[in-house]
């Protein structure tokens, strides 16, 4: 029976198909040696020796190998994408540098701030002069009416809480310029916050109890306590001043401290 075996196994990936040795027909081995009977040798070893040679029929050409490259097209970033990326990284740059404001820019934060400060603190300060008022009114005989010098007393001490006040509650969360942070007035805020809250509302709460007092012993005690009140208020006044005037000083901002009244 005729052989259709002339053509062996092809080499994978491989277009062409490469003629094979007869069957039992002696091949060159690569070292030029003889190969051992037994059947073509093919790509990768030799047929065992004595076994039937299948009949293989002429094997079709290997799909041709692109020599494109192979997988999805790169992708280019666009031009103004980079243009933006460089903007953006300029501006990130810039910010980053620290900005020093002038000694006049610096004035000017303070001017404000004071400015805003006495606006805070303006409904709980002109409550302890109408106390004050009110409490000296009763004491010199030019009015009797205790009724309404409590009242006025009561009122003026609610204006001094956050709690009630929404002057007091914008104080407490009041932020000082960050310009002026080498004079440390953020201090100013806290101190301002503890003139009005508790220590201004206990000076106009001993005046209320000062003028409806019923016994002269009870107003004794009630004036000796507003006193002290008196003078914690003063103290915190004093650092508050303190502060202000070295700010301003330094910066020529010729500006004058909160106006709280003692």
């Amino acid at each position: 029976m005729t052989r259709h075996g002339a053509w062996g196994a092809r080499r994978p990936g491989s277009w062409r198909s490469r003629p094979q040795p007869p069957a039992h027909e002696t091949a060159p081995a690569a070292d030029g040696g003889p190969v051992a009977d037994g059947g073509p040798v093919a790509d990768g070893g030799p047929v065992a020796d004595g076994g039937p040679v299948a009949d293989v029929g002429p094997t079709a050409p290997g799909p041709r190998i692109s020599s494109r490259p192979s997988g999805w097209p790169v992708l280019r970033t666009p031009k103004w994408m980079l243009a933006g990326a460089a903007v953006l990284v300029a501006g990130l740059t810039l910010a980053a540098i620290p900005h020093h404001p002038s000694t006049a820019q610096r004035a000017t934060d303070l001017r404000g701030m004071v400015n805003d400060l006495n606006t805070d603190i303006e409904s709980c300060a002109g409550g302890v002069n109408d106390s004050i008022t009110a409490l000296r009114a009763i004491q010199s005989g030019t009015s009797h009416d205790v009724k309404t010098a409590v009242q006025i007393a009561d009122t003026a001490a609610a204006n001094c809480s956050p709690a009630n006040s929404m002057q007091m509650e914008d104080l407490v969360q009041y932020q000082a310029p960050g310009s002026l942070a080498s004079f440390h007035v953020q201090a100013v805020v806290n101190d301002l916050v503890t003139w009005g809250f508790p220590l201004a509302q206990r000076v106009q709460t001993d005046v209320a109890t000062i003028v409806s007092a019923t016994t002269p012993a009870a107003a004794q005690r009630a004036s000796a306590q507003l006193r002290r009140d008196q003078q914690a208020l003063d103290a915190e006044r004093t650092l508050i001043d303190r502060l202000i005037t070295t700010a301003s000083t330094s910066l020529s901002a010729h500006v004058s401290p909160p106006n709280l009244p003692s």
